[in-house]
């Protein structure tokens, strides 16, 4: 008798079951990190829910400035829990400085100016789409493929004005190269003639990750196409305004940006 009290006490003083947690690498600015938990599990980012799909797996995003630190709390399905606390790697961003500009260059014309505002709010409104999708865990490949001209994160400062962050890659290739779907999505924003970005696309690859793709010459699909990895879905260009065919390529959660380097990880070399 005096045993089995014994091993009832030791039981009732164990800690709860611990459940699954893993995290993919990198955690620094700009990174989108992928999660894996037990189904059922709640997840909160510095005390924000996270949407955590059927399979246990979850994304965030950690935007170019991140702070130097956040908090994932997991509640598991049996009323155990876990806390992981993370050290965000910062970065480096390249800052440019351009002075003695003309002034048409530095502060569009009235009229110009309210349809860049126009046209940034329905790329916002794409990115704010939060569907329940599983497309997000398909692994990303690259669109297209070719030098890198342009990185996450770089700032121009024009006659001291500090402009809006690069937030996306550039990757140069030949005019009318097919851009292919980096993973499988719907399109929710599909527009020819942006002033600033040309030919524009958004995917939706569910629970808040989109991509953006701008400069295009053509678009090969609609919105609300279902799109398969590694469709063509358009055709590098370089329209907007774009000093050479390039892709422009923009991965966002929830309209935070992220560097789409760090999603899809090396560039493979180019077939011949």
């Amino acid at each position: 008798m005096i045993r089995l009290l014994g091993l009832f006490l030791m039981l009732a003083a164990a800690p709860a079951f611990a459940g699954t947690l893993e995290l993919s690498a990198p955690i620094e600015q700009g990174a989108l990190v992928r999660g894996q938990t037990d189904p059922g599990a709640k997840v909160m980012l510095d005390g924000k829910a996270l949407r955590v799909a059927p399979d246990g797996h979850f994304i965030f995003g950690l935007p170019r400035n991140a702070p130097a630190h956040a908090v994932l709390d997991v509640t598991f399905a049996d009323g155990g829990g876990t806390r992981r606390d993370l050290a965000v790697v910062a970065r480096t961003y390249d800052i440019q400085r351009i002075d003695g500009l003309p002034e048409n260059q530095v502060t569009p014309d009235p009229e110009t100016f309210g349809r860049v505002l126009h046209d940034i709010a329905m790329i916002k409104t794409a990115h704010a789409v939060d569907s329940d999708r599983l497309d997000f865990e398909t692994p990303f490949l690259w669109p297209v493929l070719g030098p890198i001209s342009g990185v996450f994160g770089s700032q121009r400062i024009l006659d001291g004005e500090p402009r809006a962050p690069h937030l996306g890659t550039d990757i140069a290739a030949p005019p009318s190269t097919p851009v292919k779907a980096p993973a499988p999505g719907t399109v929710t924003l599909a527009e020819p003639d942006f002033v600033l970005d040309g030919g524009t696309l958004v995917i939706d690859h569910g629970y808040g990750l989109s991509t953006l793709y701008i400069h295009l010459s053509k678009i090969a699909v609609r919105k609300g196409d279902r799109v398969a990895q590694g469709q063509v879905i358009g055709a590098v260009g370089a329209t907007g305004r774009a000093t050479g065919p390039n892709l422009h390529w923009g991965v966002y959660w929830y309209g935070t940006a992220l560097d789409p380097m760090l999603v899809a990880g090396p560039m493979p070399p180019a077939k011949n």
